[in-house]
């Protein structure tokens, strides 16, 4: 398949810059597979396609504050920083990307917070607005990670078009988030509420934590029209044993197997074993997945509406089958779903 084949029209005022009022509470689709069709529900009622014994495997990877703003020495120009990746944790350096980027040099200095307690000097040049920092701040580590979150905030997605309020830092998180490490929310998974969560576990589903820490690659452009040809950043992923002892007996017990989320997908799809099991697996995973791909783990999925062209909205479609996620997506423009990050989701059984 080809890049153009995942082009559509999304209006505007479809974009959610908000989310619902409750979790849960977002719309859902729900596409069934094998009798292609399409029903719309709240998010609460997916706990009506679940039974005992069926899996939900979740990434409990956590937001960190990555945005912080610091001003050049000399000029006091004003630069964003984006926190990417911790190099090395005794030298304190770090990847990020930096804005604008045409002022920010190797050598040059930014300082950051008002009483300039914390200053990183530039290192390296990565990529046009990547560079390598090297943070200098008197104290332990342990005080300078606090002085990060403390200076950091939430990193919402460069599509939502107005400040960061108070509740993004709660709702920007999943409410089972655990290991601290992505720069973007898990989405789908932003749905689940602790009650809906406590329901889902009284009627014996079972839920396998993985760890996938999602980077910004994850939302970089497709630009080669080969899919073939497209390269995906590499991700962190953490698959433990016990998780993959959960994923397994579901599968061998003919379960329901539901990755919530893209990230979720791609973390079990990247450590399978050549009868079809989940192996136990901590490194890192490029994988890109698009249309036609035959998926060995999970038979259901949560995802959220994505934007055109998106390797996102590839793997969904490789999932669905893309005439039925083509149709599904024309549904959803013309009932009104929300896209992106805050917007509703959608269940593919």
């Amino acid at each position: 398949m080809k890049l153009s084949h995942f082009s559509f029209d999304l209006p505007d005022e479809l974009l959610a810059e908000h989310p619902a009022e409750h979790r849960d509470e977002s719309r859902l689709m729900v596409l069934n597979r094998a009798k292609q069709t399409i029903e719309h529900k709240l998010f609460k009622d997916i706990i009506d396609y679940f039974d005992e014994g069926d899996v939900m495997i979740m990434n409990d990877t956590k937001v960190f504050p990555a945005r912080l703003y610091g001003n050049k020495e000399k000029t006091g120009a004003r630069i964003e920083v984006f926190l990417l990746r911790e190099l090395n944790q005794e030298q304190r350096l770090w990847d990020v990307l930096v804005d604008p980027a045409r002022k920010i040099r190797i050598g040059n200095k930014l300082y950051f917070g008002d009483d300039e307690t914390l200053v990183a000097e530039v290192i390296d040049n990565t990529t046009s607005r990547g560079r390598t920092l090297r943070f200098l701040y008197d104290g332990s580590y342990h005080d300078f990670r606090t002085k990060l979150t403390e200076l950091g905030e939430t990193p919402l997605p460069k599509y939502i078009n107005r400040e960061v309020e108070p509740e993004d830092e709660e709702r920007y998180q999943t409410i089972y988030a655990k290991n601290e490490g992505a720069v973007a929310a898990p989405t789908a998974g932003l749905h689940f509420s602790k009650h809906l969560l406590k329901r889902l576990e009284i009627k014996g589903v079972k839920t396998a934590e993985v760890t996938l820490h999602v980077g910004l690659g994850t939302f970089n452009p497709v630009e080669v029209e080969d899919l073939s040809k497209h390269k995906m950043d590499s991700e962190e992923i953490i698959i433990t044993k016990q998780a993959a002892d959960i994923v397994n007996t579901g599968i061998e017990n003919k379960k329901r197997v539901c990755a919530v989320g893209t990230t979720s997908m791609r973390t079990v799809e990247s450590s399978v074993s050549s009868n079809g099991r989940l192996n136990e697996f901590e490194g890192w995973t490029n994988k890109f997945i698009f249309p036609p791909y035959d998926f060995s783990i999970a038979n259901c999925m949560i995802t959220n509406f994505h934007t055109p062209k998106s390797t996102l909205l590839m793997m969904t479609s490789a999932f669905a089958g893309h005439d039925f996620m083509k149709k599904a997506y024309e549904e959803a423009v013309k009932e009104k779903y929300k896209f992106y990050s805050y917007g509703d989701a959608m269940l593919i059984i």
